[in-house]
Order: structure tokens, then C-alpha cells, then sequence
């Protein structure tokens, strides 16, 4: 679509043509700073059981994943975590684990695991590992000793007792320690017959928390994170960090009861209580600031890169940011920013954006060396397609990737997969299944967990398989990535011409502001083109009508821009101009624009 514009400024748009090519196209400044590698990379996060089966089984593996790293090195990934591979029973595939130092045995093995790191590297990326260290699986050795009380590991989980049983008999069961409940529902304490008292699991049943106040789970646990730093890993996303500590027993040993939210009149629901006695402690950031001295001092040791930690937290605004740490001891660098998901949906508009913005930078603290993160969606929330409309698809994506700081994908998202529909006989989610039929499909996480789209071929390319572990989308056929490299303009497209302006354009520290214009989002930063300053706009509409919008508002000086990125359902074209004080944005239409700052001599011309 071609704007009518007065011929002087068409003479200075082909005047700007000719001198500065597409940011999408070029590379201005290649970040020569291996130690700030992570500060404004493209994260991906891969759920291994669907990402690519190499053996037809219908799971997907290591050596799949390894198959795809020419895939995640076009799209720019900086690094990629992995969602649990250790040994597990798979009851909550992969979160219970039995063995921290061996690979989980359909996922693969420890050469497999050494050849994925040696060839993400070669690639130029780093593989971060999953990290849950709240719990283990029932199935663990370290369970299995301390229910037996066996010397040193009596005191490895949370055990108790009980309180006294009024109404029973001397070898009646003891009630309950206190009211305290699981995120899968039901009390969070269960019975042992074999040590004969109870013990603490916030999560499943097969998931009995590691007692964070006995000093030689802290110890074993730092040897599980020197193990993988040795072989390799670039550093960790850490499971679930709020629940690590809860307050410690009374004089008498016991816990206390958690106040009643009021929100709910059911009992098993987790939100039936405030979680004050069980959640974000002050020990745990104690923890978690012993686990980055971990990272710095395997640094320093052998002279690599910067390990890293993600810390998975939903925590209160105030709460997340003493996770970075503070100007005495370093925290996680990249606590993860989920306001996107927590505060935002199809109903927002363009200032609830701006503040989801603002609200992680407004409170971040004043440090330096740190950085913000943004993260649209994970394994545990429904699709970004799902909870915003197909028709943001591109708009998401290029929000997150031209905030300032590290951006987050979870696989999938990049072409826009979204949520599927799955029965109750094919669930297997144990939050679901402990729901019921008639509830399961308000807790199910498997619908954003299916396996990953790669072309219209039998199992989306995913498997050889007559059957996968969860339903493949019945729009494989066309939502995948094979037709999409295939479009000259698709999600896939545009995901990978964002990830390039990311991964290689250096922005000016401090230039970046976010407006709004009616519903439309609009978001500013600058750069250096060949020595010329370059203002570099992403435009959202969040609406759904037609919005003028008058960029000069922002920049007087400047009266033309460029398209550079376009959504796919726009009219527009790539490098065509456009007149920076009458821009017609369309309902749900999202592009990048840039700007050029010409020197006096250029506009002469």
C-alpha cells in the first residue's frame, strides 16, 4: 500500500532507500562481547518429549533435538533450556526425579547428551538445563533412605509426625500435620507405613520435598549443579524457587495452618489457602544466591562464559526482584518476567501492555549488570495463539523481541502453534487427571505440550510413530514449519528477521520508550546505521478498528520511515515508505519501522 506523499518527501525516501539498507537484512554491529553473551539473547525453551522422536517411538529425544539444531541456529537462538531429562518415573514427566546424574532412558543416554552440547556449541548456542530442586521423586534413593531412617538421610525430607488422633486408638493413624495443600490438589502431606509419619509434597504424591534446612541436601544438591557445569551446560532454569523453604516447625514441631483466600469454598484447591507458611521465604533467596556462587566460582575456575540462572517464580513484583540480587551478592540473572502471561489476554489493551512494560522496569533495581527478560508463554500456560487470537500471533512476537534485554520462546510459538483439545482418556497430565473428567480441562497442561509441527507428513514430522504420546493438532497440515519457510511472508519468516535485528544490532544503552496511541502499542529505540542515528519502531495495534497514529508526536525532525518487518495479514509491503505524522494502522496489524537521522549534507542532496 502506497501512501500519498507530498514529492519532497518521496524524494527523501528514495534518498533514505539508497542509503541505509534493512536492519531485518544487515549486520551494523556483531556483539563482540562474550561476556554480556546472554544480555540480549533470544532464549528457547524446548520441551524434549515433543520436540522430535528419532527413534519412532512416539517421545521425543536427545538425539532428536540434536537432529534440529540447524533449525534453532537459523532462527538465532542464543541458548536453549531443556525441560527435564533426568531419570524419572514420569509421573510428572520429569519433574520427579530419581536420579539427578543420568539421563532419563527414552530420552537417551549421557553420550547423547555430551554430543548435544558439543554440537550446540559448535552452532554457537548453549544448552541450559532444568534444575528442580524443591523435590524429588518418591522413587529416589534419597527417599527410599530416609524413609527407612537410614544414618544421614533421616532428615533429607520434610517429615512429621503428625498431630495426636482424639478419636482413634493408640495405633490409630495421626491426623494431619496442619491444612496446608498440594498444587495438585489434596492435602500436601501423605502417610508413609514405612517410617510411619508424614511427609510434605507440595506437588504430586510422588514428589516428596527435600528438606532445604538439613545441610547435606544443600551440599548434594550443589554437587548435581558441578556435575552438569562439567559437562557442559551453560547454567540452569530452576524449577518452582518460591516453594524451596517453608517456615520452620515451633518449639513444639509443628507447622501452623495457612489462612483461608476466601476465594474458594473447595478444600483440595490449592488457591483454598494464602500460601504465607510455604512460599517465598526469606531463606530461599539465601538459597538461590548460594547456587549463582556456584555459577561465578566454575566461571573463575576454568575461564568459560558466564553461567547463568532463570528462576521460575510467579511471585509478587517486589519478591522477583530480590531474586536479581542486589549490589553485595548476585542473584539469578534472568528471574523470570511473566506479566506478560499473568497480566495480559485477549481482552487487554495498548496501555495494559505499556504497563506490563513498565511495571518489570520500573521496579528492577538500580544494578548495572543487569538486564530485564520477557517471556510470552511455557510449557505450563495455554498458547500465545490461544490466549491472545491467531491474529497476534506476529504481534507477540514482535513485542517480545524488540523489548530491550533477553527475550524467551517457548517452542511453538514461533510459527504460532496453539492449543489442542484432548480428551479425558488421552490426558496425562497428573494435575488433570487428579481433577476429574468433569474439571480436568480447567488444570490440563497438555494441550500446549503437544508435539511440535514440522511439515504436513504423517506425525506433523515429529515421529514414525502409529502413536504419539499426546494428539497431534489436527492443523498440522497447516501450521508448520516446512510451509512457512516456504511463504515469502509467514510467522516463521518474520520470527527469524526479528531474532537477526536482536542477536545483531547493538541498541543505544537507554533509548528505549513505549507510547500509546489509542489501542495501538508503540515502541521506541535507536541505533547507529553507517554512523547515522536510526530510530527503530514496532507498531501494534491491540484493537479492533483502524487507528491514526502520528509518529512525528515522538520525533518532530524526522517525516519518513521505512516498513522493515510486517505481519502477515497486512497490506503493506517491505521497504515501502511511510509518512511519519499520518500512519493508518490497521485492526490487529503490527510492523517495525525505521527511521533514519540524516545529516544536513544528505538532505541536501
Amino acid at each position: 500500500m502506497w501512501y500519498e506523499i507530498s514529492m519532497v518527501k518521496y524524494a527523501l525516501f528514495v534518498v533514505l532507500l539508497h542509503f541505509a539498507p534493512s536492519i531485518a537484512r544487515s549486520v551494523p554491529n556483531v556483539r563482540n562481547d562474550d561476556s554480556s553473551w546472554w544480555k540480549a539473547g533470544v532464549f528457547y525453551q524446548i520441551y524434549p518429549r515433543s520436540f522430535m522422536d528419532s527413534d519412532g517411538d512416539g517421545i521425543g529425544d536427545l538425539r532428536g533435538v540434536i537432529s534440529r539444531l540447524p533449525y534453532l541456529e537459523q532462527n538465532r537462538i542464543t541458548g536453549f533450556w531443556l525441560s527435564p531429562i533426568f531419570k524419572s518415573p514420569m509421573a510428572d514427566f520429569g519433574y520427579d526425579i530419581s536420579d539427578y546424574y543420568s539421563i532419563q532412558p527414552e530420552y537417551g543416554t549421557l553420550s547423547d547428551f555430551d554430543a548435544l552440547v558439543k554440537e550446540a556449541n559448535a552452532r554457537g548456542m548453549e544448552v541450559i538445563l532444568d534444575f528442580v530442586p524443591n523435590h524429588t521423586s518418591d522413587e529416589h534413593e534419597w527417599f527410599k533412605k530416609s524413609e527407612q531412617r537410614v544414618p544421614g538421610f533421616e532428615d533429607f525430607y520434610v517429615w512429621h509426625p503428625g498431630r495426636p488422633n482424639p478419636n482413634g486408638s493408640s495405633t490409630a493413624q495421626p491426623l494431619l500435620p496442619c491444612n496446608w495443600v498440594s498444587f495438585f490438589r489434596g492435602s500436601a502431606w501423605q502417610w508413609s507405613e514405612v517410617r510411619k509419619e508424614y511427609y510434605l509434597h507440595q506437588f504430586s504424591v510422588k514428589q516428596p520435598d527435600l528438606n532445604y534446612r538439613c545441610p547435606a541436601v544443600v551440599e548434594a544438591m550443589k554437587e548435581v549443579l558441578r556435575f552438569w557445569l562439567a559437562r557442559g551446560v551453560a547454567g540452569y532454569r530452576i524449577d518452582a524457587v518460591p516453594t524451596l523453604f517453608e517456615v520452620a516447625p515451633d518449639a513444639d514441631g509443628q507447622y501452623p495452618d495457612e489462612p483461608l483466600s476466601g476465594n474458594t469454598n473447595d478444600p483440595d484447591d490449592p488457591g483454598y489457602l494464602v500460601h504465607i507458611y510455604t512460599q517465598d521465604r526469606n531463606e530461599t533467596l539465601d538459597m538461590l544466591y548460594q547456587w549463582r556462587a556456584i555459577m561465578d566460582q566454575f566461571q573463575q575456575q576454568y575461564g568459560v562464559r558466564e553461567r547463568i540462572i532463570m528462576a521460575e517464580t510467579y511471585s509478587p513484583i517486589d519478591v522477583v526482584m530480590k531474586y536479581y540480587g542486589n549490589e553485595t551478592v548476585p542473584g539469578a540473572q534472568i528471574p523470570f518476567n511473566f506479566h506478560f502471561i499473568t497480566d495480559l489476554s485477549k481482552d487487554s489493551t495498548a496501555k495494559d501492555f505499556q504497563n506490563a512494560i513498565n511495571i518489570w522496569i520500573d521496579h528492577m533495581p538500580a544494578m548495572d549488570t543487569i538486564v530485564p527478560n520477557w517471556v510470552m508463554g511455557n510449557h505450563d500456560q495455554h498458547r500465545v495463539a490461544t490466549r491472545f487470537g491467531d491474529d497476534m500471533i506476529d504481534a507477540m512476537n514482535m513485542i517480545i523481541l524488540s523489548l530491550p534485554g533477553v527475550s524467551v520462546t517457548y517452542n511453538g510459538e514461533e510459527i504460532g502453534m496453539d492449543d489442542v483439545w484432548i480428551s479425558y482418556k488421552d490426558t496425562v497430565d497428573p494435575a488433570a487427571c487428579n481433577a476429574g473428567p468433569d474439571r480436568y480441562q480447567y488444570t490440563t497442561r497438555d494441550p500446549e505440550r503437544t508435539p511440535f509441527q514440522w511439515d504436513s507428513s504423517k506425525d506433523a514430522g515429529f515421529s514414525t510413530a502409529n502413536h504419539t504420546w499426546l494428539p497431534i493438532s489436527p492443523n498440522y497440515t497447516e501450521v508448520n514449519v516446512k510451509n512457512q519457510l516456504n511463504s515469502q511472508r509467514s510467522y516463521l519468516t518474520n520470527y527469524r528477521r526479528l531474532t537477526h535485528v536482536k542477536t545483531t544490532v547493538n541498541f543505544l544503552p537507554n533509548s528505549f520508550a513505549t507510547f500509546v496511541e489509542d489501542d495501538v502499542l508503540i515502541l521506541l529505540r535507536h541505533t547507529t546505521i553507517e554512523g547515522t542515528t536510526t530510530s527503530v519502531y514496532t507498531i501494534a495495534n491491540i484493537g479492533n478498528q483502524q487507528t491514526m497514529v502520528n509518529l512525528t508526536n515522538y520525533e518532530p525532525n524526522i517525516q519518513i520511515g521505512i516498513t522493515d518487518i510486517v505481519c502477515v495479514s497486512s497490506n503493506r509491503q517491505e521497504n515501502e515508505p511511510v509518512s511519519m505524522d499520518n500512519i493508518a494502522v490497521e485492526a490487529k496489524e503490527s510492523f517495525v519501522l525505521v527511521a533514519y537521522h540524516l545529516p544536513p549534507e544528505v538532505l541536501q542532496i
